[in-house]
């Protein structure tokens, strides 16, 4: 009689998952990154404090490059499709992530977001290392320890913003917490990100209560702005200075100052030309809406 072979059993999880299960999970990271960094493009000429357009500008940035290495973890683990152009059976999860782009309002936006949607890939994140390890997925633990840290810092900052929105709006409260409510149920019922199976959830429609976006025809302009037809005398008067020493240091902060309708510019190509153009476009534009960002600064 053959003599049954033996195995050295071991209670650690890092043989829990596969090479295809593991680029599995890490192609839902990826549409997930890439489809609420798109939503905050669009809102950034949407919102008014020059420090939230700012901020939206890097943290679309940190979404990009996470949203990148994860794509680029996902080939080397020999994904069977080169393109990852398709969502599959995370269909309705990556339209969640979109569906905040049509938020009632400012203060909805920015709660439903900083309470539902990144707390929802930070606790992912976290399963994630936790399920893994630096043997079997090393790679991946670096660049995702990154995006960890970097979610709970965003968390943090779109808690405060939500909240400062709220207190400037107290009118609005009311829409934005059922909105926020309706975006956890709906995560709810897809099934949430998390490193389990997809559930495979069908598409569900429109949030209740939500609006459809569209570009500003004006972008909202913080009220620290001071309108004027331009921005150093000498445009108008050949023999006003250009400037010498302080003068010339507030010249120049003006200039920076005013290209903040670069980081809007940004904002507005990301969200309009995402679904038309490759991925190596969204990553390099949000790139250059960060960098504008910084000039701007």
């Amino acid at each position: 009689m053959a003599q049954a072979s033996t195995f050295l059993l071991s209670p650690q999880p890092r043989a829990r998952w596969m090479r295809f299960d593991t680029a599995q999970l890490l192609k839902r990271f990826f549409f997930c990154e890439r489809s609420l960094l798109v939503s905050m493009a669009a809102w950034i000429p949407a919102i008014a404090p020059l420090e939230i357009k700012t901020g939206l500008a890097r943290f679309i940035w940190q979404s990009a490059e996470n949203a990148h290495a994860l794509r680029n973890r996902v080939f080397e683990l020999r994904f069977p499709s080169r393109l990852l152009e398709e969502e599959g059976t995370d269909t309705a999860l990556i339209e969640l992530f979109g569906a905040v782009k049509d938020s009632p309002s400012v203060p909805a936006f920015l709660l439903s977001v900083g309470k539902i949607l990144l707390p929802a890939l930070r606790d992912c994140y976290q399963a994630y290392l936790e399920a893994s390890d630096s043997i079997a997925d090393g790679p991946t633990h670096r660049f995702l320890s990154l995006a960890l840290s970097e979610k709970v810092e965003q968390i943090r900052v779109f808690e405060g913003w939500a909240e400062s929105a709220l207190s400037g709006n107290p009118e609005l409260r009311e829409g934005a917490l059922a909105w926020t409510e309706a975006v956890g149920n709906r995560l709810s019922d897809v099934g949430g990100v998390g490193v389990a199976p997809s559930a495979s959830a069908p598409a569900a429609g429109p949030l209740s209560g939500s609006k459809t976006y569209t570009i500003p025809a004006r972008p909202a302009r913080d009220p620290r702005f001071w309108p004027c037809r331009f921005y150093w005398p000498d445009i108008i008067d050949p023999n006003y200075p250009y400037g010498e020493g302080m003068q010339l240091q507030l010249r120049s902060a003006i200039s920076h100052l005013n290209e903040v309708w670069a980081i809007e510019a940004g904002g507005v190509i990301q969200s309009a030309f995402a679904d038309v153009l490759p991925w190596e476009w969204i990553h390099d534009s949000a790139r250059w809406t960060y960098d504008e960002s910084r000039h701007c600064q």
